[in-house]
């Protein structure tokens, strides 16, 4: 387990704001207020963040079940919130071995909820910025064997991330050391459905000098490019494998604006 920095409270945090909207307690004022401003823009904020978190359980298990994977890199971790990837994948394989890597110090303040892995498995922690993915790389190749599959997940990482900062770069550096039959497992929230609330939400990151980038289904789709998309394709995030558990009851007729996706790199 790697990582000093200190916890920074005079701003929101995004895995903070998470925390928060999934009913968690390790946040800190600022960063209720930030849920609470978005929770006024859009009342579904918190079924976004189930909705976000089952697709990580059902993706996980599909992952193991059906892809065989029995490595995973997960970067932008966030707060530990039970269960945990780790725990999803080592229900379905015990020897599952798992890296987490996040920039919050506060997740690593939790780590050890992370590091709780079966006998059989390995978990570790790193704490680092996803903008850095030869550091994460490196300190990955540590625990787990990058010869063999391994699933990396972006889970809601992306969508912090602009074009400018190198999103599709940071892909693309991220699965090149991978080794072939490895997976890419990706959500991301879009503004397709209610631009103008999306570009509210977007202003209001800006504000507090952070990034927020809804991205169209298109754009989403070219985080793939090269890639093998397993079914369903690229979906809303609450119609990708429903069968496999985890299914947020929802508020409202519209659909939760988040796209989600796995594919295989060839």
């Amino acid at each position: 387990m790697t990582g000093h920095d200190a916890i920074d409270t005079s701003r929101p945090h995004p895995a903070r704001v998470y925390d928060w909207l999934l009913g968690g307690k390790d946040n800190y004022p600022v960063d209720e207020q930030m849920a609470r401003q978005l929770l006024a823009l859009d009342s579904r904020a918190p079924e976004m963040a189930r909705v976000n978190r089952a697709f990580m359980h059902r993706a996980t298990r599909w992952l193991g079940m059906t892809g065989g994977v029995r490595q995973y890199l997960d970067i932008g971790t966030g707060i530990p919130t039970e269960p945990n990837l780790h725990q999803i994948a080592q229900q379905v394989a015990p020897d599952s071995r798992i890296v987490y890597t996040d920039n919050d110090p506060i997740v690593l303040r939790h780590a050890e909820a992370l590091l709780r892995s079966t006998p059989e498995g390995v978990t570790e922690y790193v704490q680092a910025d996803a903008r850095e993915p030869g550091a994460i790389i490196e300190a990955a190749g540590k625990t787990l064997d990058l010869d063999r599959p391994v699933a990396l997940s972006l889970i809601a990482l992306l969508h912090f991330v602009s074009d400018d900062d190198g999103a599709h770069e940071l892909v693309r550096a991220l699965l090149a050391p991978l080794a072939p039959g490895s997976y890419l497992v990706l959500s991301h929230v879009t503004g397709d459905f209610d631009p103008d609330t999306s570009e509210r939400a977007r202003e209001l990151y800006k504000q507090r000098g952070l990034t927020l980038v809804p991205r169209t289904r298109d754009e989403f789709a070219a985080f793939f490019e090269g890639l093998d998309l397993v079914g369903p394709g690229v979906s809303l995030a609450t119609d990708w494998r429903p069968e496999l558990g985890e299914v947020v009851p929802l508020s409202g007729d519209g659909p939760i604006p988040g796209y989600a996706g796995v594919a295989r790199k060839p």
